[in-house]
């Protein structure tokens, strides 16, 4: 079960810091400054952090088909990573990259847009969403982005798995649809597509909820605009109104302690001001004139 387990781990960091990275980076050119993006660019930007991802994704994914299918094998010698490595090379790792376009790229469009709305759903009056809620919406997100892109990857696991003795080769991804097709049929290109849900949803939605938790607890922008409702909101407008006659640092003291107890991973005590008392000087009083005797 553990086969090809340590490719996987050693790639699916910078596979996944890349693609949030790049969608978040793209969307940050989109957005306006009231925060709102067009849906088209935000599948472009879904678009993008899927294509960026392929440079770790397919390397990571044919070292680690051909692992796992070395494994069905009980004679012969044992295969490594670094084996795969050796013998395919550096172009060699990329074969099927294509396939792994064709895949990750309508998946990222899907998913982020999907991702992004179903957050507003989830957020409360104030825009806040909880752990629970990032972890639904990524879950749910990943249903139709992964089951929808499952031809794309049957084509890409056929193309990276080593070839066995009587079995079909293929020479590309055109090739490659097209035997499916004459030798399987249509509902051949689908295998795989519940178990690849049941992996990608839960995964994904642990990953979106880990770097958005991680966003609101640092307090770190990786991308530009922070994604809605990861953001700390400021509780300076639950203040009260600054008097004109105060003098001192009550402005400076305001926008510093407001929103303070949730800054940096803390949990303190939230900041009430005690109120502004208003300082009235009393005007002097016109002497009367003595009246004359």
């Amino acid at each position: 079960c553990s086969t090809g387990l340590v490719p996987q781990l050693i790639g699916v960091a910078p596979e996944k810091a890349i693609k949030l990275t790049v969608n978040d980076l793209v969307r940050d050119k989109f957005t306006g400054n009231d925060n709102s993006i067009p849906l088209l660019a935000e599948i472009i930007s879904g678009a993008c952090a899927g294509g960026s991802q392929v440079i770790f994704t397919n390397p990571l994914e044919i070292v680690k088909i051909r692992l796992q299918v070395a494994g069905e094998i009980t004679t012969g010698p044992r295969v490594s990573a670094l084996n795969v490595i050796r013998d395919l090379g550096f172009f060699g790792l990329y074969k099927g990259a294509k396939a792994c376009f064709m895949r990750d790229i309508p998946f990222s469009a899907i998913y982020f847009p999907a991702y992004a709305h179903l957050k507003t759903q989830f957020a409360d009056e104030q825009g806040r969403l909880g752990a629970l809620q990032l972890l639904t919406a990524g879950a749910i997100a990943g249903i139709p982005a992964a089951s929808l892109v499952t031809p794309a990857d049957v084509i890409k696991t056929r193309l990276q798995v080593a070839a066995r003795a009587g079995q079909t080769t293929y020479t590309g991804v055109i090739d490659c649809f097209r035997k499916i097709m004459q030798e399987e049929g249509f509902r051949a290109l689908w295998k795989g597509a519940g178990a690849r849900m049941c992996r990608s949803s839960p995964q994904f939605g642990v990953t979106l909820v880990t770097y958005e938790l991680l966003q609101q607890w640092f307090y770190v922008d990786f991308g530009g605009h922070r994604p809605a409702g990861s953001q700390p909101k400021s509780r300076i407008s639950e203040l009260p109104p600054i008097n004109a006659d105060h003098v001192g640092g009550y402005r400076l003291a305001a926008a510093t302690f407001a929103g303070v107890e949730n800054k940096f991973g803390l949990h303190l005590p939230k900041f009430k001001s005690s109120g502004v008392v208003s300082i009235h000087h009393p005007e002097p009083v016109a002497a009367t004139p003595a009246s004359d005797p």
